[in-house]
């Protein structure tokens, strides 16, 4: 590699603090905005709160029973406690405004419970030892507020949280993290044995106007469904097992693969046994092979089947006997119950992967307008009675009850650019949203050879007018595409998705440019034709629904032209500001931007691998093509572990590799220069995981670099975006947010650089900005620089004529994590569906990081993944 005249910057561990703000953005129109966070008062600026440990003998394992305990502590011996009421975290630590009056105290609480195996109550005795174990001083935080410390005070900020908790009564509620569900909210079934419960999320932010209290929807890995969480419906188990399989007649046994499935879907749950006249409950460690009146046992001697048991025993006649049972217990000493005596225990969450049906049904529940959406957030707020709480009066907290109106701005949006040869040019998008008529791509690509494989039922005669329609699409809009398939379009059975593939590929003579794949009518085969293209065969493939294609649409085929194209090699739009070197700190010099994020595995998976995806611009100055790499790595692990590496070979010696490294070096080849300037946009990181993650990765960039040559450091600006938060903008007019709407102000962090960016125009519901934090930054942005920036990229989303809600390379390194989600799919699964025990476990997951199939060198240099 040739020498650069790049000056490295300083780099040390003092420098790894996040960047102060460097101002606030001036560039756009001036309008307001209201967000969902509420002003959050504290009268006690410069006390102390005081934490203390908190240890109850017996010990007790149920959250709500343990807070019962101390609340009867805070009854019964009120004088004792100096009349503080102490917030209870529900685990091992109390809070109060002020000091108790004692150091170390034991207590002894009397609970009125039932005997365990009856139903008569009997008073049990606990020892509540509570002792001081810390202050926590407001002091630190009113100076992080005022942006004269750089270290939160996450120990306040926690205890506020823990307050806010504390003034509900949670025994009416289902509590996910900060994320409160109550049936009281509203619920609605989701079928299949599932339903949906409505909720809210809460928690204390420390911003430019000093605490607030962001409330609304909660975030999680249902968030995308908005404000509800799915749980199992407290029905009895062989009705949850009809509506689950379908089925019509329980008096059939079930099939070995149904059996499976049962044993999937009820594993870790908890059930109640309703046979017993006292309350009993049990969690369901698997199925029996058998059914009740065959799963045979030994009782007094005599040989019994399960059925025959419960008549004798408890004169229960089964009406399903040929239902397996449920197994409690572990596997050495199991005991089986039959379905027909366990009931669903009430508020347990669903925590495996929705089916279609369940999704739409959930979306359909939980979409509202913008005003609908602020005025049951607002009546929330109202509804808790936050200011009037006991325990917020306690520790001297007032919460407004008013959404927080602030000062935003409208970004102007970006020209793009098209080819010459089109009727329009250039466009000025100015709702966020466009079209391809009377323009074609800016690069369109060229396709030779190509066919169309259908899996579905369609007429072979809608196939080909579909196909003929699809290739006079892209080739009005700038493609070079060959009319006739270079093989005879032809059906394949669903059931045969890789030998037709094969068949293809091989009477093709393996110089397949493009596949069109007609997807089955059934859902569920996407994944096997990605990964069987992509990682074994090298074909680009597109895949389309039968019941678009049968339509002949001309906006779906735009649609998929576009899509097509930069599979193939070609650009649809670019910045004009980019072509004409007009964007600081981007076509100056060589930059190069990268996109990471990290998708870990669904619902319901314990063990399998987490998948990591890099994407980087392999285009300059126009940053519109990008090429992807994937890396698996341990279950759950969020820091990105292949960034850089160094292999000892036996034969080379030390090998250097990592995806940073070979994109940089595929930038190189492209380009034909080397990056002078790194922006990484890094998708997916949570407040907690910032400075783990700056840390890391950020070392490992400096790393790859150096790495293909002494002293090569080209400048680095290192942003987190974040669609995961709970933070939503409302017009004051009731309207949509406006795209391309930016606030840096009053909700924002209080020193660091960080900013909220609207930059998509809402299709349904309430549109959700992004949040954009610098944890880096040596090119020295401006506010406006970097937010200009964002906004203009998120028009460059290669997919569709419209604005997206993040930068395109976050976006992309998301859609390419999510697809080498396909090519493991399957690997991890087992019959009970999860994995345990330590050492197993372990060995299991250093398998699975190795198992992700190598995508074909025909197929990563361009963008397959769009």
């Amino acid at each position: 590699m040739t020498e650069l005249s790049v000056t490295p910057a300083p780099r040390s561990s003092k420098s790894m603090n996040p960047p102060r703000r460097p101002g606030f953005g001036r560039v756009g129109m001036k309008c307001s905005v209201r967000a969902n966070h509420f002003v959050v008062q504290l009268a006690y600026e410069n006390s102390d709160f005081h934490h203390y440990d908190v240890s109850i003998t017996p010990e007790v394992t149920a959250k709500n029973f343990s807070r019962e305990i101390l609340n009867k502590l805070v009854k019964d011996h009120k004088a004792f406690l100096g009349g503080r009421i102490p917030a209870y975290d529900g685990n091992k630590s109390i809070y109060t405004a002020g000091p108790l009056p004692f150091t170390t105290k034991e207590f002894i609480v009397e609970m009125q419970r039932e005997k365990r195996g009856s139903s008569e109550m009997e008073i049990a005795k606990f020892q509540v030892a509570i002792k001081l174990a810390a202050k926590v001083g407001l002091y630190n935080l009113q100076e992080y507020l005022r942006g004269r410390t750089s270290e939160a005070p996450q120990d306040a900020i926690q205890v506020l949280d823990i307050v806010m908790r504390a003034a509900k009564p949670l025994n009416d509620y289902a509590v996910i993290g900060r994320s409160f569900f109550s049936v009281k909210l509203g619920t609605g079934p989701l079928a299949d044995g599932v339903e949906y419960w409505r909720g809210y999320y809460q928690s204390i932010r420390p911003t430019q106007m000093g605490l607030s209290l962001n409330i609304g929807v909660p975030w999680h890995i249902f968030s995308v469904y908005g404000s509800a969480r799915p749980f199992y419906e407290s029905m009895m188990v062989h009705y949850f097992v009809q509506e689950y399989l379908k089925l019509r007649d329980l008096n059939r046994p079930l099939t070995d693969a149904n059996r499976v499935k049962v044993k999937r879907a009820l594993k870790g749950l908890t059930v109640e046994l309703t046979h017993l006249s006292y309350k009993k409950r049990s969690k369901v460690t698997g199925v029996s092979s058998e059914p009740a009146n065959q799963l045979m046992f030994s009782y007094e001697n005599v040989k019994l089947s399960v059925s025959q048991y419960f008549k004798n025993k408890y004169g229960i006649q089964l009406q399903y006997p040929s239902l397996p049972c449920i197994q409690t217990g572990p596997a050495s000493r199991p005991n089986y119950v039959p379905m027909e005596v366990c009931k669903i225990a009430h508020g347990q969450k669903y925590a495996k992967k929705l089916n279609e049906r369940q999704v739409t049904a959930l979306l359909k529940a939980t979409c509202q307008r913008p005003e609908l959406r602020e005025e049951s957030i607002k009546k929330m707020v109202k509804d808790n009675g936050y200011t009037e709480n006991q325990m917020t009066k306690e520790f001297g907290m007032n919460i407004s009850e008013m959404c927080t109106t602030i000062d935003a701005r409208v970004l102007p949006p970006p020209m793009l650019k098209y080819h010459d040869s089109g009727r329009e040019r250039q466009v000025a998008p100015s709702v966020g949203q466009w079209n391809m008529i009377d323009k074609k791509m800016i690069n369109g690509a060229s396709v030779d050879r190509w066919t169309c494989l259908s899996f579905s039922n369609m007429d072979p005669d809608v196939v080909h007018h579909f196909c003929a329609g699809l290739v006079a699409m892209c080739a009005s809009k700038g493609m070079t595409f060959t009319q006739k398939p270079c093989i005879p379009i032809r059906g394949g059975h669903p059931s045969q998705i890789q030998k037709a593939l094969v068949q293809v590929w091989t009477e093709a003579q393996q110089k397949l440019q493009l596949l069109i794949i007609i997807l089955p009518d059934a859902s569920g085969s996407y994944g096997t034709i990605k990964r069987i293209c992509e990682t074994e065969l090298g074909i680009i493939s597109q895949c389309c629904q039968p019941r678009q294609a049968a339509k002949i649409n001309n906006q779906y085929m735009e649609n998929v032209a576009l899509k097509i194209n930069v599979k193939a090699g070609g650009r649809n739009t670019v910045l004009i500001d980019a072509v004409q070197r007009n964007i600081p700190l981007l076509t100056d010099r060589p930059t190069i931007i990268f996109g990471a994020d990290v998708t870990h595995p669904p619902p319901g998976e314990d063990s399998s691998a987490s998948i990591a995806a890099v994407v980087a611009s392999m285009d300059w100055p126009e940053v519109t093509k990008y090429k992807g790499l994937v890396s698996a790595q341990a279950h759950r692990e969020e820091i990105i572990q292949d960034l850089y590496k160094v292999v000892d070979d036996p034969v080379k010696g030390k090998v250097h590799s990592g995806m940073i490294r070979e994109l940089l070096i595929s930038f190189l080849r492209n380009t034909k220069q080397k990056p002078q300037r790194i922006i990484f946009f890094r998708d997916g990181v949570s407040e907690g995981q910032f400075s783990q993650v700056l840390l890391q990765e950020l070392n490992a960039i400096w790393q790859a670099c150096t790495s293909l040559e002494e002293g090569y450091l080209p400048r680095v600006t290192f942003v987190v975006v974040q669609k995961r938060h709970h933070t939503r903008l409302f017009p004051v007019d009731n309207r949509m947010t406006d795209r391309s709407t930016v606030v840096d102000t009053n909700i924002c962090h209080p020193s660091e650089f960080d900013f909220y960016l609207c930059s998509h125009a809402g299709i349904q519901g309430t549109s959700r900005p992004s949040h954009y934090h610098v944890l880096y930054d040596e090119n020295n942005f401006t506010a406006d620089l970097l937010q200009l920036l964002a906004n203009s990229l998120c028009y460059t989303f290669a997919r569709c004529t419209r604005s997206v809600s993040i930068v395109p390379p976050a976006y992309y390194a998301h859609l390419l994590a999510f697809r080498a989600r396909y090519y493991v799919e399957g690997l991890t699964m087992s019959d009970s569906g999860s994995t345990s025990g330590g050492k197993d476990l372990t060995a299991e997951k250093q398998a699975l990081s190795q198992a992700l199939p190598k995508i074909k060198d025909s197929v990563k240099d361009v963008m397959f993944y769009c």
